[in-house]
């Protein structure tokens, strides 16, 4: 069954991993207030004048989040995460993004999307 919002996805979740991407999803918001909450590709994303911005979900092993290409200019601070995938950023439950790591990309994922990156 497809999940229709950012709840009944979450709600699926182990408590470890529900609890990780419900902070990622309050720091997304905070960040990007202005974007709209989706599901796209079946994961909870955030849409932002119509366009995808960014998305997360959680595996079999880890958490994600998806910001697209922009997340590779970052991968200094990234360091110590799993950034193998091109736009997807792994980590496990117990040991989150930073907010404002999470905040700066965002806000390069905004600007990128907006045309004034």
């Amino acid at each position: 069954m497809a999940d229709k919002d950012h709840h009944s996805y979450l709600s699926r979740l182990s408590d470890d991993k529900r609890g990780a991407l419900e902070k990622l999803r309050g720091q997304i918001k905070a960040a990007a207030p202005k974007a709209e909450e989706c599901i796209s590709y079946g994961i909870p994303g955030f849409r932002l004048n119509g366009k995808l911005l960014v998305s997360y979900g959680a595996a079999a092993k880890h958490c994600a989040f998806y910001p697209g290409s922009i997340g590779q200019t970052f991968k200094k601070e990234l360091k110590d995460y799993d950034t193998s995938g091109k736009g997807t950023i792994r980590f496990s439950p117990d040991k989150p993004l930073p907010a404002p790591l999470v905040r700066k990309i965002v806000k390069a994922r905004m600007a990128q999307r907006l045309g004034t990156a």
